[in-house]
């Protein structure tokens, strides 16, 4: 395997103002989740590499800690990976996670939303997940991408793109993993 810089990693090829792409998913109370069911809604669609890891369940938490006024500010939020079902009820139930985990283990939504690539850990280049968030507006267009996740803060950099509403926003600065 090759090394790589500190930051390179595959970065998503959607950008605000594309429609999102369209999903249906089940999550880990076994309900069937598409975009079109939010039609009207705020989302935050977030990827992330695996269900009960440190970086995960770092970020999972924060957007739970913070879930109440996500919500107030008219967010639905939803996670994506492709950790099973089973996995994602115990991730859940452990975290007291109350937002929906979609299990994408054929990473069907993965691919369409081009969050699959290259990325480094340790220095080490492999494929897998790159932690992306996607803010999806009530319209199914995507307001932002944040594709350098801070998983401690993850609501805050949410909140604060979406204080850029509607503008061609990426947030790209370095992050902790």
């Amino acid at each position: 395997m090759e090394t790589v810089s500190k930051f390179e990693k595959h970065k998503t090829s959607l950008k605000a103002g594309q429609k999102a792409p369209d999903f249906c998913g089940t999550d880990q109370f076994g309900k069937n989740i598409c975009l079109k069911d939010f039609a009207g809604k705020k989302i935050v669609l977030y990827f992330y590499p695996q269900d009960d890891t440190p970086g995960c369940t770092t970020q999972s938490c924060n957007l739970r800690d913070n879930y109440n006024e996500m919500l107030k500010q008219g967010f639905v939020v939803l996670g994506v990976s492709a950790d099973s079902v089973k996995s994602h009820i115990k991730f859940a139930k452990k975290f007291n996670l109350p937002f929906s985990l979609i299990a994408d283990e054929k990473k069907e939504i993965i691919s369409s939303y081009d969050v699959y690539g290259k990325k480094k850990f340790m220095g080490i280049t492999f494929k897998g997940i790159v932690r992306t968030t996607f803010v999806i507006d009530e319209k199914g267009m995507i307001d932002g991408v944040i594709d350098n996740v801070d998983t401690a803060n993850h609501s805050s950099q949410v909140t604060t793109l979406s204080h850029f509403d509607r503008l061609s926003v990426t947030m790209s600065l370095p992050a902790k993993e």
